[in-house]
């Protein structure tokens, strides 16, 4: 009896604090729940239901709507979205196969069963619900994130992430701006923070010596000679041949092939006195809130050059296919 009324008690509790990043969010004891109607259990969305092509890109009022599968999830209204390069080139079939990978580790599903498939990786919006272990959102919340490319994307009306890929929007920016920066902002943020090793604490009144290598080809023959030799200095690169390796070697082959090419190249700019690293997208909220403030301080700025309605996707596409871009180019999807 007395463990029974222990329980009654703990369970009265309601509120439920969320140390992890320094904010309590007032979670009630129990949950409501609600049923849709049929005739809102699909969304808007851009989709493919097969590489290639700009024509690949189709408009339809009948995808299903994302639920959640996790208690770390949460589903965001989507208010604006992005077209980044690696979004042209996933439309054409790029890094499928490490992303099939991914998503199905088990080969449990057929070849194909991907599509339809949503491509955009920048979200800025609102969060519409939270699973039950998420502490740190609650609907309402103005939220921007980078989608994982392997998850469906952010073309559509509504969609599902991880609670720890999730961060407050910044408070200085509309959803069109905020929209234009997660992923290229965690891109760098990966490749100068975590693969570089500079933070604030280790530069502060300090010189180093650091590339960031984001064209790749003849760059790696002639950047090595900016850098001081034998100092620490550090060339890191992002471009790198994994996911095409997979693609046109399979699996095995192709991290193996991955393999030695890191291998080589890092052990040739060693003998240099250069440091060699290759750097990878990381979504993560926690670096998310950390952009937040550098933007809210005006440390950072999105530059934006032009901005579609979710109408013209596809025009979208194009203009990023093309190149010589001067910003980012975002959709406006409410």
């Amino acid at each position: 009896m007395e463990v029974l009324k222990s329980c009654v008690l703990r369970r009265s509790a309601c509120a439920a604090a969320c140390f992890w990043r320094r904010k309590v969010i007032p979670k009630p004891s129990f949950r409501d729940i609600s049923t849709t109607s049929a005739r809102s259990t699909v969304m808007p969305a851009w989709v493919i239901d097969k590489y290639g092509r700009n024509e690949v890109l189709r408009f339809t009022q009948n995808m299903m709507l994302p639920i959640i599968h996790y208690p770390n999830e949460v589903i965001i209204k989507v208010h604006a979205a992005s077209v980044n390069p690696i979004d042209v080139n996933m439309r054409s079939g790029y890094g499928a196969t490490a992303l099939n990978m991914k998503r199905d580790p088990l080969h449990i599903r057929t070849k194909g069963e991907e599509f339809p498939l949503t491509l955009g990786r920048d979200v800025s919006g609102v969060v519409m619900e939270c699973g039950l272990d998420v502490k740190y959102f609650k609907p309402g919340d103005e939220v921007w994130a980078a989608v994982p490319p392997w998850k469906q994307g952010t073309l559509s009306e509504f969609v599902v992430v991880s609670g720890n890929e999730v961060s407050h929007k910044p408070k200085s920016l509309t959803h069109t701006q905020a929209a234009s920066l997660p992923y290229v902002a965690l891109t760098a943020w990966s490749a100068i923070n975590k693969v570089g090793g500079l933070s604030d604490r280790n530069c502060k009144g300090k010189r180093f010596d650091f590339i960031l290598d984001n064209v790749g080809g003849s760059t790696e023959t002639w950047a090595l000679n900016f850098l001081k030799k034998w100092s620490g200095a550090t060339y890191v690169t992002l471009v790198t041949p994994f996911l095409l390796n997979m693609d046109q070697l399979g699996i095995a082959d192709g991290m193996l092939q991955t393999g030695v090419t890191v291998g080589t190249k890092a052990l040739k700019h060693l003998w240099q006195g250069v440091h060699y690293r290759w750097a990878f997208f990381m979504a993560s909220g926690q670096c998310l809130d950390e952009i937040a403030e550098l933007v809210d301080a005006g440390k950072i700025r999105p530059v934006i050059e032009q901005t579609f309605p979710f109408s013209e996707v596809p025009e979208a596409f194009l203009k990023v296919e093309r190149g010589h871009a001067r910003g980012k180019t975002v959709v406006s999807v409410v």
